[in-house]
């Protein structure tokens, strides 16, 4: 039995509040069991240097965890003046995510910056981002098209996240702290609505996991991934 009671292959209570930051372009909360993670969208008129004069679009990320987001505080990065490999390499995920099922043309020359702040980690924390993020770029790109700015929704897919293991030598899904802390294997599935793979992250804590395992988990995820999406499309309307 799984410390919280659930079967394997069941997501903890999964919940997606909208319009929480009442300045950003399109903003929620995103409760997955225990973990809660703000995601705000921020629209600007124009693109990084590097992407000037090419007629696209760009999507980025940052990601964050507040001090007390976990059992102990956590100084902030910015008191250390500098962001660990942990932050970066989660929100590169974050803004590589959303960017799969993103058409950059059809944005214009535009920046959408996702701002994705965990306020309490009880695991699975860079899953919750990915699937709270696409709904704020949603809604902001729902505000573009309501004032005028674009004629249509530049999104291709959904796209969500969801994390699996190992544990006991069995497949399980959306692992909270307690379990990924003791997990043979850990991975996480970034998946578009369609079922295409964007991107795995997969690791053995332990022995090595078998290719049964990794199909395993990869069934689990891709139902896993297909609840978050109803979420996502009655957090948007439809």
């Amino acid at each position: 039995m799984r410390p919280s009671g659930r079967t394997p292959e069941a997501l903890r209570p999964v919940s997606i509040e909208t319009g929480i930051a009442k300045h950003a372009e399109g903003s929620c909360l995103i409760r997955i069991g225990n973990t809660e993670v703000l995601c705000a969208a921020s629209v600007e008129g124009r693109v990084p240097p590097f992407m000037r004069n090419q007629g696209l679009g760009w999507v980025t990320a940052e990601y964050g965890m507040l001090p007390r987001a976990t059992h102990t505080r956590g100084d902030r990065e910015a008191a250390r003046g500098k962001q660990s490999g942990r932050t970066q390499e989660i929100q590169r995920l974050i803004g590589r995510s959303l960017r799969a099922v993103t058409d950059r043309k059809a944005m214009g020359e535009m920046t959408v910056t996702l701002d994705c702040d965990v306020i309490n980690a009880d695991a699975g924390t860079r899953c919750a981002a990915i699937t709270g993020a696409w709904v704020a770029l949603h809604l902001a790109f729902q505000h573009c098209v309501r004032t005028n700015i674009m004629s249509a929704i530049p999104l291709r897919d959904h796209v969500a996240a969801v994390s699996c293991g190992v544990a006991n030598g069995e497949a399980i899904l959306d692992l909270d702290y307690a379990e990924d802390s003791t997990a043979e294997a850990d991975a996480n599935f970034v998946l578009t609505g369609s079922g295409n793979l964007v991107e795995v992250q997969a690791t053995a804590e332990g022995a090595p996991f078998s290719e049964a395992q990794f199909l395993a988990m990869l069934d689990m995820a891709r139902d896993g991934v297909a609840a978050l999406v109803l979420k996502q499309r009655e957090a948007v309307g439809g």
